[in-house]
């Protein structure tokens, strides 16, 4: 198995292999990988020499490899979401089990006429360790597209930004991804925003960010949660009144208030116990930044205010639910009492 880095590295160099095995949580970087790999192909005529696999044709798999591709040198294989790789596929479906047998033993027995005359390309969510993920070990390329760390979106933002001669500093970059998230294409969707504004030469600052970029709601009540804690009653409605022009639901604003302060509940026990928080709250490679943010907003609450907080969340969500009050005007209430 190889990294995402050592794949692109070879991608950009215009090698190519015969068999892959793409899978894991990053879609985006799935996709830019794919991109690569059909640009260097070359041209690609559907149903010729590109054909497109999913589990409900997987079992088509084996004759479309030994098919030729009339008119081209190779043909280009793209199997999506086939369920050949599953946890689960053994217990939910016996022909794919069957299928999975034949296509680790044919490759094993034609991997020569597979590399003279086709690239297969796997897309998965997931990827159990068994014969087959071995085989495409030994005879192909597996690449497992996690999260990716801060450390390695900051470069990539970086890397985007340098491409089109537009400035951005670190403390930009990871302000940038506090606010928009890490989803990578967010984040792609986001920065060329900013770019384009800034302009070739320009650079881009925080308060671009802010009038230009669609942040994530976590983000946004990270900042509700900080004008909480300062006991900024005015700007913190102002944040509340913002999500709501945007067409936030208030529903979701509450659960997501919910979860929050749930978050810094936990992160208070933890404190207290000598326990890692990282753990606690469960967070992916991709939060570890959540970290410091998280500990310092508990800070500002006392355990007791923090369990009772959760307690008024719960009864507004009941009550509401009965009739007994306006989610908005028990919302309000609940966030002054704990900002004065």
């Amino acid at each position: 198995m190889i990294s995402v880095n050592e794949l692109e590295n070879l991608l950009n160099q215009g090698k190519i292999s015969s068999i892959y095995l793409l899978f894991g949580e990053e879609k985006y970087l799935i996709e830019n990988s794919l991109k690569k790999i059909k640009k260097t192909f070359g041209e690609l005529v559907k149903g010729i020499n590109y054909i497109l696999i999913d589990e409900t044709n997987i079992q088509e798999i084996i004759p479309n490899i030994e098919t030729p591709a009339f008119g081209y040198n190779k043909k280009l294989i793209i199997a999506r979401n086939t369920g050949l790789f599953r946890k689960d596929s053994k217990k939910k479906n016996p022909k794919l089990v069957e299928t999975k047998e034949l296509l680790n033993k044919y490759i094993n027995d034609n991997i020569d006429l597979i590399k003279e005359s086709v690239v297969i390309v796997f897309i998965e969510d997931e990827a159990e360790k068994d014969d087959l993920l071995e085989s495409f070990e030994k005879l192909g390329i597996v690449c497992k597209f996690d999260y990716q760390k801060p450390i390695e979106i900051q470069k990539r933002i970086k890397n985007i930004c340098q491409a089109y001669k537009v400035n951005i500093d670190s403390n930009v970059i990871q302000y940038f991804i506090e606010s928009c998230g890490t989803n990578m294409q967010d984040l792609i969707n986001e920065i060329r925003k900013l770019i384009e504004y800034a302009g070739e030469n320009g650079t881009i600052k925080k308060e671009d960010i802010d009038s230009l970029s669609i942040k994530q709601i976590d983000s946004v009540i990270f900042d509700l949660t900080d004008n909480l804690g300062k006991k900024n009653i005015k700007s913190a409605m102002e944040v509340l009144y913002d999500l709501l022009y945007l067409k936030e639901p208030i529903q979701k604003i509450l659960v997501t208030l919910y979860n929050h302060f749930k978050k810094l509940y936990l992160v208070k026990i933890a404190l207290k116990n000598n326990k890692d928080i990282l753990t606690t709250l469960n967070l992916k490679p991709n939060q570890t930044f959540l970290v410091s943010k998280y500990k310092n907003q508990s800070n500002y609450f006392e355990e007791k205010d923090l369990k009772n907080i959760l307690k008024e969340f719960a009864d507004l969500d009941y009550k509401y639910k009965i009739g007994l009050i306006d989610i908005n005007i028990g919302l309000e209430a609940i966030l002054c009492t704990y900002c004065s």
